[in-house]
């Protein structure tokens, strides 16, 4: 009985094992022929000149491949985003766990969970037929594809998962650290915000990661609400061009293996890094509150 048991383990293990480097191979092979499609371009129009240039024409004669303006308006729609979508997701969050009853509950959650699957061309449809024509009407700007607008589609669709995830990692607090701060003296307010929140700190910051990740990499919304113009916006209302939208835009016309070719998959190499960092940086943030919420349970 306890060989047949140990069999059976060591048989799981290797299947654990088995799936888990099938993942790492597949994200390396992706790297690979990432950089080995996108590293030639670098030996023509030079790094300094690709990173750091405010001109992209691919396809003029001699065509300008600097992709500083996308790199520019893909971290001011993240962050312009991440501001409007983590304090409302949490906020949310809070409200369900410790201000709503259980009826309120079960109905606004499953709600929110559905607009979790809402598919991100219906959500820059929205943003281009409604929320950019009220923009233009109410600020009085030249267009409603804009910088903001994009940042506003990408905050809907992150809040969901910033929400439930929250809410999941507040509502699991327990019970105990809630009646012991109540006993104390403390007021239902401070427990929320001296307890409840450190406690369940570390499963926030992973909900925050996930949500921001989804608007990082997001390619059909900040196609279709942020303007595409290739330039370093002056304002939130100016039209920009995010380094995936420029990628899905252009991807169809570059002739194969041609210079304008290596130059997107150069831009989705510089991206594929940025996320990358932004998610080293994330998850090193959360492992450190996650520290600050073990000591404070």
């Amino acid at each position: 009985m306890i060989l047949a048991r140990q069999t059976k383990e060591r048989w799981m293990r290797r299947i654990f094992l088995t799936v888990a480097a099938a993942s790492v191979a597949v994200l390396l092979t992706i790297m690979l022929f990432l950089f080995n499609e996108g590293l030639p371009i670098l030996k023509i129009a030079g790094w300094r000149e690709f990173l750091f240039g405010t001109q992209w024409y691919p396809t003029a004669e001699p065509p300008d491949f600097g992709i500083f303006p996308l790199i520019v308006a893909s971290v001011l729609v993240t962050a312009l985003s991440a501001s409007i979508s983590v304090p409302l997701g949490v906020m949310t969050a809070v409200y369900l766990a410790e201000i709503a009853d259980a009826r309120v509950r079960e109905v606004v959650k499953p709600v929110i969970e559905l607009l979790a699957a809402l598919p991100s061309v219906v959500i820059g449809f929205f943003g281009m037929v409604v929320v950019a024509p009220f923009l233009q009407n109410v600020f009085n700007i030249p267009s409603g594809l804009n910088l903001f607008n994009a940042a506003l589609m990408l905050a809907f669709m992150s809040v969901p998962t910033i929400c439930s995830i929250s809410e999941d990692a507040i509502y699991s607090v327990p019970q105990g650290l809630r009646e012991a701060s109540l006993a104390l003296g403390a007021t239902h307010w401070e427990t929320v915000i001296r307890v409840v929140l450190p406690a369940a700190v570390s499963g926030i910051c992973t909900a925050v990661i996930l949500g921001m990740s989804r608007a990082i990499g997001e390619t059909m919304v900040v196609l279709m609400a942020a303007g595409g113009a290739a330039m370093i916006p002056g304002s939130i209302f100016d039209p920009v061009r995010p380094m995936p939208a420029s990628i899905a835009a252009e991807m169809g016309e570059a002739p194969f293996r041609g210079q304008h070719y290596h130059a997107l998959f150069a831009t989705g190499m510089v991206l594929f890094v940025f996320t990358l960092c932004f998610n080293l940086i994330a998850d090193h943030i959360a492992n450190k509150y996650r520290q600050v919420g073990d000591a404070t349970l």
